[in-house]
């Protein structure tokens, strides 16, 4: 009678088989990504397909560590991993280890791992980013010798500062031994104790700038004792070398503007400057000179010896008038004083108080002659003769 096998043991057979077979437990496979599906505990789901079929994926959360990049339909990839079987669905998948961009997204793979781990190190941190000169006599370039970048340099950095000195390491820029040549360059020149190094190249695909992407150029440009001035490519090109450099430029053409002072800029500002000195100077002396003649002038129509006496004399002449004028007006005023004493005590309201009667006022020392001017709950003042009453209103009434 033929033996029955449950679905279980089929399945667990054929993982067997799957398990066993060496080339499937290290493989790596190419295609493109499809249905895509990042779930919430982590796990990445998706389908690698090509003209010929489709294989089902799997990267679990712990494996995404290496992941350099957001993983999306579409994209040309190969997958390092292993071919097994799902026993609970009875279906073969591809566990991925790591996943890598293909063609040129492997290179850009490599740039941010390595920029990573460059920046993790510290050689793009500020605090070690040293000063451009503000004014540059020996230039030292780091590029190809021939070429648009080594013309613009040139060219624009004899405009600007027609007595600078240009010193060029011929570098191989693109292809083998592009990345040792260029960090050659680098230390030559450093050791040449030039004022600023520019290194660059002009602009192209990600292949032709890829030795400055290399690590020997990052760690030549962050050993330099003299400041680096990077220019890779057009402005949105960006390189390794542009985040170790002291100062990344967007082209070649403006590390030059970057690196050497306009020299006619400065002789006008110098002028400017001469000039503006010169007016306040100017300025000064006349002032001075005025002030001067106006002090000669007054010395000579007035002795301070004889204006001291003067002024001495004077101040007893005053001096007496001011005692016999005191005496005379204390008399006087004593006099009618007096009279006003004699006025006022008729009218004194102490007179009146002394008498019995009283003056009432409000808070505010307002006097009260008429009860329309009070309100019951008002706080009244009471003067008498020996002293004040506060009192407060219970009532109001007319007569």
């Amino acid at each position: 009678m033929q033996k029955v096998y449950s679905v279980g043991q089929i399945n667990q057979y054929i993982k067997n088989m799957f398990t066993q077979d060496f080339l499937l437990s290290r493989v790596s496979v190419q295609g493109e990504v499809s249905n895509c599906k990042y779930h919430s505990s982590g796990h990445i789901y998706f389908s690698l397909k090509d003209a010929s079929g489709t294989i089902a994926c799997v990267m679990f959360a712990g494996a995404r560590k290496g992941l350099a990049f957001h993983l999306s339909d579409g994209q040309q990839v190969v997958v390092d991993g292993s071919v097994n079987v799902y026993e609970v669905a009875g279906r073969y998948q591809l566990y991925a280890n790591r996943i890598r961009q293909d063609g040129a997204g492997i290179l850009y793979e490599r740039f941010l791992a390595l920029k990573q781990e460059l920046e993790e190190m510290g050689m793009f941190a500020p605090e070690y980013k040293k000063p451009i000169p503000r004014y540059v006599r020996r230039l030292g370039v780091v590029t190809a010798p021939t070429g648009a970048a080594i013309r613009d340099i040139i060219s624009i950095s004899r405009r600007r500062s027609p007595g600078i000195q240009i010193i060029l390491y011929p570098a191989q820029v693109q292809g083998e031994g592009a990345a040792e040549s260029v960090a050659k360059g680098l230390r030559v020149l450093d050791a040449q104790h030039v004022d600023v190094i520019i290194v660059g190249r002009g602009g192209g695909s990600i292949e032709d700038l890829w030795a400055f992407n290399e690590e020997i150029v990052a760690r030549a440009i962050f050993a330099c004792q003299t400041p680096v001035i990077s220019a890779v490519g057009h402005e949105t090109d960006t390189t390794i070398a542009d985040f170790v450099a002291d100062l990344r430029a967007p082209t070649p053409s403006a590390a030059a503007e970057l690196a050497v002072a306009d020299a006619g800029l400065m002789s006008q500002q110098l002028l400017d400057a001469q000039a503006r000195f010169g007016r306040l100077m100017r300025q000064r002396v006349e002032e001075q000179r005025g002030q001067t003649e106006r002090l000669r002038m007054r010395l000579r129509y007035a002795s301070p010896q004889q204006r001291v006496r003067d002024q001495r004399q004077r101040a007893t002449d005053l001096d007496g008038q001011l005692r016999r004028g005191i005496q005379d007006s204390l008399r006087e005023r004593q006099r009618r004083m007096a009279l006003y004493i004699e006025r006022l005590r008729g009218l004194s309201p102490l007179e009146k108080l002394a008498q019995g009667y009283a003056c009432v006022t409000d808070g505010g020392g307002k006097r009260i002659s008429s009860v329309a001017q009070v309100r019951t709950g008002d706080e009244l003042q009471i003067y008498v003769a020996d002293g004040k009453i506060t009192a407060d209103v219970l009532d109001v009434k007319r007569l």
